[in-house]
């Protein structure tokens, strides 16, 4: 049997740990709005919906995951939850859903490019699909803003494939 120097040990419960808080969420639903932010910071983005008030949290590397903490109009937290995701992405209707409607959903993008031959905005965000592939969605929308499409697929900032150089 092998024995690990404790300083190992002590740095790979340490990286665990950073990894659980990442994931598990450091609020309970009935706290008060001013004791949330004490918890987790200062939000990345403040929305409005309906009566209701939501803090964008984003984390992790290159942003991968987002949580939305929904302060209810008491200024009590309603829930806390992880929004990068496949099932909320979901939830974006195409047609209907504008660039307001996406930030209350999902929240900002992690970058923006316009396509101009077919006039269409393009919001990228990087996720773990399923909690382990390096997934990019991208949200089109047109010029009067409503969502026309979304598109799924590899996010390109992990292919290490396309560094411009070639053997």
């Amino acid at each position: 049997m092998k024995h690990f120097p404790a300083a190992i040990v002590a740095s790979l419960m340490l990286t665990l740990g950073g990894c659980a808080s990442l994931m598990a969420p450091p609020v309970n639903p009935g706290e008060p709005e001013p004791q949330v932010i004490a918890r987790l910071g200062t939000p990345t983005g403040i929305y409005q919906d309906n009566n209701d008030k939501l803090l964008e949290y984003s984390r992790g590397p290159f942003g991968q995951y987002t949580y939305m903490a929904r302060i209810g109009p008491d200024g009590k937290l309603i829930s806390y939850e992880q929004v990068l995701t496949l099932q909320k992405f979901a939830t974006i209707k195409v047609n209907q859903f504008n660039k307001a409607d996406v930030l209350r959903t999902i929240g900002k993008p992690n970058d923006t490019i316009y396509y101009s031959r077919t006039k269409l905005d393009g919001w990228n965000y990087g996720y773990k699909e399923n909690g382990v592939w390096n997934s990019q969605m991208t949200v089109y929308f047109d010029d009067a803003g409503i969502v026309r499409k979304l598109e799924n697929g590899p996010d390109p900032r992990y292919d290490h494939d396309r560094s411009g150089f070639r053997r």
